[in-house]
């Protein structure tokens, strides 16, 4: 059950008295800066992601992923 609009009046005016507009204000932008960080923050990982998956070309793949170790046919 949604409370109705004098009720939400009432609770925002409450929520005021108790604490105040200035410490509302500075704990809404904390709240935004917050949540703008964490989506600063999931896009950075999604774009590292996306580069993780570019071809990686290194001297093992130029090979066939086959080492050139001369020692690795000798047993010891």
């Amino acid at each position: 059950m949604m409370p109705s609009w004098p009720q939400l009046l009432i609770l925002i005016a409450v929520i005021v008295l108790l604490f105040g507009t200035k410490k509302l204000r500075t704990l809404g932008s904390d709240l935004g800066a917050a949540i703008k960080g964490f989506k600063k923050a999931m896009n950075d990982d999604d774009d590292k992601k996306d580069s993780s998956n570019d071809a990686n070309f290194s001297s093992n793949q130029s090979n066939g992923g086959v080492e050139n170790n001369p020692n690795s046919d000798k047993k010891e």
